[in-house]
């Protein structure tokens, strides 16, 4: 069967997807463009996609009989798939769930560790060559141990960061989730509302994305944080109104925020990279080779499961 692998992946799964299937693999490491999305579901039996291959309606509606059979999505987010598009063209569509939740959990508080301390704004201060020497006032940031963490959507990552937070820095953790959730042993609260797990010292997104969660960090969600707090977004980018993050962060609303992902990724606006009190990261939530090459074993998991006619590991469509 001919499985097309729409970016460079870590040689192991590389190795593992030749020995399987015909691969036809992009060296490219941009998305797929207009036509190479309706070529791959005409040309071939599988494809292997990823973020920012936007496999729409309006693709599958070009592509009205096609050849592929399955889009296993290498990541756990698909919102870059219109999944019941692909059902109706009769196109499975799985995912790595799993693979991804201690990685995106470390980041999160890499993110939190670095924007309270100032860490960005410290390496940046250092590398200009203008630091004076220590000093008892020097960047003064935010102490993290104790304090009060707010999780916005508590699935496998936001119980991770939960997890990480209490345990280890001693945290009052509080979530606002959309159904009940039940975890023995986390001593976390679940909120009823989104502002009451926004009035938190640290808020840490952790929802999925798509219609449903675009903009639900808006500017009256960011008016329920206290002015000292810190939002901390590993999640999608549009699930955060960037316009009004822009805003709170400009107007001293909120103390800073810590981001991976952005509204229009790759594109930052130039008011976000100008403000210092934010710390900005190229998307690096499973950037560890033992995660990614994972995630591709579970895609190619899925791959094969579908070419040998079986049920679908992780299906999501």
């Amino acid at each position: 069967m001919r499985l097309l692998i729409t970016r460079p992946l870590p040689d192991a799964v590389m190795q593992a997807a030749r020995a399987r299937f015909e691969v036809t693999a992009r060296t490219n490491t941009l998305p797929l463009d207009d036509a190479e999305l309706r070529a791959a579901l005409r040309d071939h039996d599988l494809v292997l996609p990823t973020l920012g291959d936007r496999f729409s309606a309006q693709v599958f509606a070009d592509v009205p009989q096609p050849r592929a059979r399955l889009l296993a999505n290498f990541g756990v987010g698909y919102n870059h798939i219109d999944a019941v598009a692909a059902r109706a063209a009769g196109v499975a569509v799985t995912n790595t769930p799993g693979a991804v939740t201690d990685a995106t959990a470390d980041l999160a508080l890499t993110l939190l560790l670095m924007t309270a301390r100032r860490a960005g704004e410290g390496e940046r201060l250092v590398r200009s060559g203008q630091w004076q020497g220590w000093h008892p006032t020097q960047m003064l940031g935010t102490h993290v141990f104790g304090k009060r963490l707010g999780i916005i959507g508590m699935g496998r990552i936001g119980k991770a960061i939960a997890w990480r937070c209490h345990y280890g820095f001693g945290m009052e953790v509080r979530f606002y989730n959309r159904s009940p959730v039940v975890h023995p042993g986390l001593l976390a609260d679940q909120v009823e509302t989104l502002a009451a797990a926004m009035n938190n010292d640290f808020v840490v997104i952790a929802v999925p994305g798509g219609a449903e969660t675009r903009h639900l960090i808006d500017a009256a969600a960011l008016a329920a944080m206290p002015r000292h707090g810190i939002l901390i977004n590993i999640a999608r980018g549009d699930v955060v109104d960037e316009a009004a993050l822009i805003a709170a962060l400009q107007t001293g609303q909120i103390a800073g925020a810590g981001l991976d992902v952005y509204e229009h990724e790759p594109h930052v606006p130039e008011a976000l990279r100008a403000l210092d009190n934010v710390t900005l990261l190229p998307h690096l939530g499973t950037a560890a080779l033992e995660v990614r090459t994972a995630m591709g074993l579970m895609a190619l998991d899925n791959l094969i499961a579908c070419a040998e006619g079986r049920p679908l590991p992780n299906p999501v469509a």
